[in-house]
């Protein structure tokens, strides 16, 4: 029978020990590399899903970007020409025609209007969209009372009944092509303070209203009655009295009454063009107004 010494006993338990803290640590360093590689196998799997759904989102937006959704001819923007590949001076031929109220009907007319290439007709033309009236002409399924918009129809004349611009109410002058409310009102005084007008002529001399308003009176409005006009007696009246009508001044008022004075009464409209500064140009819309 073998027989151990104390030491023997001693190493053999430091033996013990050093396997079991051996064994320990090679479970715990086990279990800790697998954790860290669980953690890595799993953030690379994320990754990849990420990347993967980038992927798809980038193919599908490039796919839409080059997409070209079917569309009418006629409507290409400058914005949607210069997509297209098209030159600016094709795209302002199409807009030119536009304007005139006028449309191309097919692929053919589209080319001969604009001038594109047969490179580009064969790249682009299959994706043209004209209306079905346009496509299938002998169909005829539109009722009676369809518009067109495509074609040019004469317009109706509107006949226009002239009325007295001496009647005239704010309402009606309102509904003059850029006369609104103030100018109506401007209107109607200027009117009241000669009694009335006795021409046209005398709305272009009222501050504020356009050429066109003017252009636009004279189709809606003449001057029809004078029986309410204000008569200055230009032999009577004094400068104060003279400065009252309208297109007199202090200063032509005072030339009128030294005319007299050195000259005698005034006989006639031609007397008034040797006063001085008498405005020559309204001559025969003053001398309505005035009594010799």
């Amino acid at each position: 029978m073998i027989k151990f010494s104390k030491g023997h006993y001693f190493g053999i338990a430091i033996l013990l020990a050093l396997i079991g803290v051996t064994q320990v640590g090679f479970y715990l360093f086990n279990n800790h590399y697998a954790n860290i590689g669980n953690s890595t196998f799993q953030e690379d799997e994320n990754w990849l899903k990420q990347q993967n759904g980038i992927d798809s989102l980038k193919k599908v937006t490039q796919e839409n970007a080059t997409k070209i959704y079917p569309f009418n001819p006629n409507f290409i923007s400058d914005y949607k020409g210069y997509k297209l590949g098209m030159t600016v001076e094709q795209i302002d031929k199409l807009h030119k025609l536009r304007k005139q109220n006028k449309y191309v009907n097919s692929k053919s007319e589209f080319q001969k209007l604009t001038g594109v290439s047969n490179d580009w007709m064969k790249k682009y033309a299959p994706y043209f969209k004209f209306p079905d009236w346009v496509t299938n002409k002998s169909a005829n399924k539109y009722p009676s009372n369809f518009e067109n918009k495509y074609q040019k129809f004469e317009k109706k004349e509107v006949k226009i009944t002239v009325q007295d611009i001496n009647t005239a109410s704010q309402f009606e002058l309102e509904k003059v092509f850029m006369i609104g409310e103030k100018l109506a009102l401007k209107i109607i005084a200027e009117r009241e303070k000669f009694g009335g007008f006795s021409d046209m002529e005398q709305l272009s001399y009222i501050w504020g209203i356009s050429p066109e308003a003017i252009e636009d009176l004279n189709k809606k409005f003449q001057v029809k009655s004078l029986d309410n006009l204000k008569k200055y007696k230009i032999n009577e009246l004094t400068i104060k009295e003279l400065q009252q009508f309208p297109y007199f001044n202090y200063t032509l008022a005072k030339n009128i009454v030294t005319y007299r004075s050195m000259n005698g009464e005034i006989k006639s409209i031609e007397d008034l063009t040797n006063v001085k500064q008498f405005p020559v140009e309204k001559l025969k819309i003053i001398a309505v107004y005035l009594d010799f």
